[in-house]
């Protein structure tokens, strides 16, 4: 772990760090089984050729719907301080698709120091962690790249120069891409409708679970 992250954790005492578990409290750090994925996605959902690190490929719509976690899937829902309207449409998104799938969640609220926030989602050794608001984008950059090890899946944003271990789901209207790089597309509230925001859910865990990672995925 790099220097920086145990001094962070040192001071965490002083972030306000809020931490809610959304299913029973099972001890993860207990071994899952190897097999994460049900079933297989449509041919259309990423193109022949595997697609090149940091691409942007664009899924056919309901591609996704044929891959589901196997049941008991730990993610950690990551939030942070500065989520508005869109993020709190994101996050349903989420509790809905883990209700829906019976994925162990838990979520993790950063309302401090971001990068904080991240060390504590990993701490809980997910599967899968999913980041949802604007607000957390620089901090993944910086963590991001020294935990290959760790899965993240960014939802309407993304990384300007993602590893492997990151992917994203965007959209007309989504895309943020960190401070002084603004959004790769007009950003439009409107656009965070449930509909939408439940592909982003699906269509990202598809690709994660598929091994399709350290791209963005464009919907519409």
């Amino acid at each position: 772990m790099p220097p920086l992250l145990p001094r962070l954790l040192t001071t965490s005492l002083a972030v306000a760090l809020a931490v809610s578990l959304t299913a029973c409290a099972t001890d993860w750090t207990s071994p899952r089984p190897a097999t994460t994925a049900v079933g297989s996605p449509a041919d259309d959902f990423m193109p022949a050729s595997a697609p090149s690190p940091e691409a942007t490929v664009d899924p056919a719509p309901g591609s996704w719907a044929g891959v589901h976690p196997a049941p008991g899937y730990r993610v950690v829902l990551l939030t942070g301080a500065r989520d508005g309207d869109t993020s709190t449409a994101l996050a349903d998104a989420v509790v809905e698709w883990a209700a829906d799938e019976k994925v162990d969640l838990r979520t993790v609220q950063a309302t401090g120091d971001p990068v904080v926030g991240i060390v504590h989602a990993m701490d809980l050794r997910p599967e899968l962690i999913i980041s949802v608001g604007d607000g957390l984008i620089d901090a993944l950059a910086m963590v991001t790249p020294s935990h290959l090890d760790m899965h993240f899946l960014i939802l309407g944003a993304e990384l300007a120069e993602p590893t492997a271990n990151v992917t994203a789901v965007d959209w007309t209207g989504a895309g943020y891409r960190g401070e002084g790089l603004g959004s790769a597309t007009h950003f439009d509230t409107a656009s965070f409708t449930p509909a939408r925001c439940g592909d982003a859910v699906r269509a990202g865990t598809t690709a994660v679970l598929t091994g399709s990672t350290g791209i963005v995925l464009w919907i519409e």
